[in-house]
């Protein structure tokens, strides 16, 4: 099975990051009773020095170079991600995409409608490339923006909203698609380290949420067990 990492810059991370990948890796080695490889067309952190994602410097030196790869950008969302994840899929032969998008849409791109459409058009293109493959989409967590922006907020909701409805719309038992649960006890004060970018405990919840999804619908995995960092 081939599993590959779609995000935006919670999901690529900056330098000196674990990031939730990592985690996932972990979870994956601990937990998955078959044969797994971790695909994509990028490897690299997002270096806040050049402003690009040239950096190797992962918290952790035994995240072997195969788990790294990843397609996730710093700035990124549905609207980057739709035109090309047919192409990636087919090139990878990616099986089950884990997808954290929507926050830098809303926040720059897009409007909730907008956005939507643009995640409908995704899976769309994934499922051009492979008619088998299988999404876990996790919602947007609203980020300290939110917090003073009322408007904002609002947008996150209702994208939150129209997601779950075209995951519920194109979910189909040769090509499942899952909308993961937002972690309960996520908390963007001490999650994160600056509000939106998530910090290890941070990490460590994004992973599980992915991983809980899918051991419980699909039975991918077990429970998801936070390993020492």
């Amino acid at each position: 099975m081939r599993f590959m990492f779609v995000g935006d810059s919670m999901t690529i991370g900056r330098a000196g990051d674990y990031t939730w990948r990592y985690r996932m890796w972990q979870h994956l080695n601990r937990s998955f009773g078959g044969p797994y490889s971790i695909v994509g067309p990028r490897t690299e952190l997002y270096d806040t020095a050049s402003d690009a994602p040239v950096s190797t410097d992962y918290a952790r030196p035994d995240f072997p170079a195969k788990a790294r790869r990843h397609l996730a950008g710093w700035g990124e969302g549905w609207l980057h991600m739709a035109p090309v994840i047919g192409g990636t899929v087919t090139a990878t032969k990616a099986d089950v995409l884990l997808v954290s998008l929507g926050l830098i849409d809303l926040g720059f791109y897009t409007n909730s409608t907008q956005t939507a459409a643009n995640a409908r058009q995704f899976i769309t293109a994934a499922r051009e490339a492979n008619p088998r493959v299988r999404a876990v989409l996790l919602p947007v967590i609203p980020n300290v923006r939110a917090l003073a922006d009322a408007p904002f907020a609002a947008e996150c909701d209702r994208f939150n909203e129209l997601l779950a409805k075209a995951v519920a719309d194109l979910d189909t038992p040769a090509s499942p698609l899952l909308l993961a649960s937002t972690p309960d006890t996520y908390d963007i004060h001490s999650d994160t380290y600056d509000g939106t970018h998530p910090g290890p405990s941070g990490e460590h919840k994004l992973a599980a949420a992915f991983a809980g999804a899918m051991q419980q619908a699909w039975g991918l995995g077990g429970p998801y067990e936070r390993a020492d960092d």
